[in-house]
């Protein structure tokens, strides 16, 4: 059976795109003011009407955002401090005087205590109607508040009963942190405010968000504490099983993620509540949203928790066609496109087509010496996605410099060049393909090479830390770009 499901706007024409996540803007008050503004203004001029982005959840310390504290929260890193001085929430000497939590701690105290400038966005009543709004806040905001009660200690090791969510240690926790709380719900409100500003300014350009969701949860985050029996956790709350992939072009070894598993049987009982109000909490912040590693759906790589070697894995079955039929009934116009790279069998594309999902390719992928290859432009299909390369793959620069004779020579004579002006043959042949959407990732449009690689897959040191140079706009030939944009009708 195939559902039949309403037309996305986004990809109702042919459209390119840029991926940059927002940790990637330059500025050190926050990323949500000025910042984005001008890069909004940037794509708008370059005649860029999709924006992607990687998951913006509040990271651990390793800054991976697919390793988020929430599968709801904004990161609050995110928040442009000046962005709060105009409306009295700030001085201009706090933003250097302060840490950024000191910052928001002073600007928390201002609020709850009704000193500010309240604005039709920033007011008493518009905070309470996001609080009801927001249901999974509390949660979040009881376990942000712990984590800093015992800093550097997994929930697993708070005192039992706060461990265990009971609700005696829960309210013995907001009378003796209150403040801490007030702080961690007004971040988010903050939050909130802000990306609806961005939302706002760049649909006036025309200019269209999307987002991304990993379809794991990290173990350490509220998601997990707050809710254990959703997952394939032992007595204690400690994972018996954990998420990975077997051996694939991205790792000959295997990955091994370490993320706790649903417990899929468990979430049908209620109809997949937590993840339709996960997809309506990023379905509020994007106009396209990407499924990471939709494979998982239809049958997920299952590794004993004791046993890290992915090798040792096996396949699980997935809730696909129930829980996607339950999810559109729920979110009817949930805007989904699937990440579907890696090992792919017929079964998993099958599961798309019959909910009619736009899946991707990657010319880097291409080169394999297959004339079957999906991922070469004369296999591309209108409605899948186009990538000249993803935040898990070096630029396009990086990966052409470092391929072999062989296959350069066959890149070479694909894309009819000799090479000297890469990325940008394999930019204007993604531009050129018949997908209705191209994205193409902003180092690429930089020119760059392996320096500016954002993430490698496998590894834990130097990842999602690479940022844009101040004078990005200059070094990008946005008038040749919006040349390439306009000559393939996009």
């Amino acid at each position: 059976m195939t559902v039949d499901m309403p037309p996305n706007p986004v990809l109702a024409r042919r459209r390119a795109g840029v991926l940059l996540h927002p940790t990637a803007l330059p500025g050190t008050s926050g990323k949500l003011g000025a910042a984005v503004r001008q890069f909004v203004d940037v794509l708008a001029e370059a005649g860029i009407t999709v924006w992607q982005t990687l998951p913006l959840g509040p990271t651990h310390a390793d800054l991976s955002p697919y390793q988020s504290l929430s599968a709801h929260a904004g990161n609050p890193v995110l928040i442009d401090l000046e962005e709060l001085v105009a409306p009295g929430l700030l001085d201009s000497q706090e933003l250097t005087a302060f840490t950024r939590t000191e910052a928001l701690e002073h600007a928390s105290q201002r609020f709850h205590a009704g000193r500010y400038r309240e604005s039709e966005a920033l007011n008493a009543q518009a905070y309470q109607n996001f609080l009801e709004h927001h249901q999974w806040l509390d949660d979040f905001a009881l376990f942000m508040t712990a984590r800093e009660a015992f800093p550097g200690v997994n929930w697993l090791d708070w005192p039992e009963d706060l461990r265990d969510h009971k609700p005696t240690a829960l309210e013995a926790l907001r009378e003796s942190h209150q403040s801490t709380l007030e702080r961690v719900c007004l971040e988010q409100y903050l939050f909130f405010i802000q990306w609806t500003a961005v939302r706002h300014y760049a649909a006036e350009r025309g200019i269209w968000l999307f987002g991304d969701i990993p379809i794991f949860v990290a173990h350490d985050s509220a998601d997990v504490w707050a809710a254990p029996h959703l997952y394939k956790l032992d007595g204690e709350g400690k994972p018996r099983v954990v998420a990975g992939v077997p051996p694939d072009y991205f790792s000959p070894e295997g990955q091994h993620w370490g993320n706790p598993l649903f417990d899929w049987q468990r979430m049908a009982e209620d109809r997949y509540h937590w993840w339709v109000q996960r997809l309506a909490s990023q379905q509020e912040r994007f106009d396209l949203l990407r499924i990471d590693h939709f494979r998982g759906l239809q049958a997920y790589w299952e590794i004993p928790a004791e046993n890290p070697r992915p090798v040792d894995g096996y396949w699980m079955p997935g809730p696909a066609d129930d829980f996607l039929e339950t999810c559109f009934r729920e979110l009817p116009r949930l805007p989904l496109v699937a990440e579907n790279l890696g090992i792919i069998g017929e079964d998993v594309e099958a599961l798309r087509h019959r909910f009619r999902l736009p899946g991707m390719t990657v010319i880097q992928f291409g080169f394999d010496g297959s004339a079957a290859n999906p991922h070469l432009l004369h296999n591309h299909k209108e409605w899948d996605l186009v990538y000249t390369g993803t935040h898990d793959n070096d630029t396009t620069l990086g990966w052409y410099q470092s391929l072999d004779e062989r296959t350069r020579e066959h890149v070479n004579r694909y894309l009819r060049i000799n090479g000297p002006d890469m990325p940008w043959p394999v930019i204007q042949a993604a531009m050129g393909s018949v997908s209705r959407l191209v994205i193409v990732p902003i180092q690429d449009l930089l020119a760059l090479g392996s320096e500016a690689r954002f993430n490698t897959p496998g590894t834990i040191q130097g990842n999602w830390k690479w940022t844009l140079p101040e004078d990005y706009r200059a070094r990008i030939d946005l008038p040749g770009l919006r040349n390439i944009v306009n000559l393939y009708g996009r």
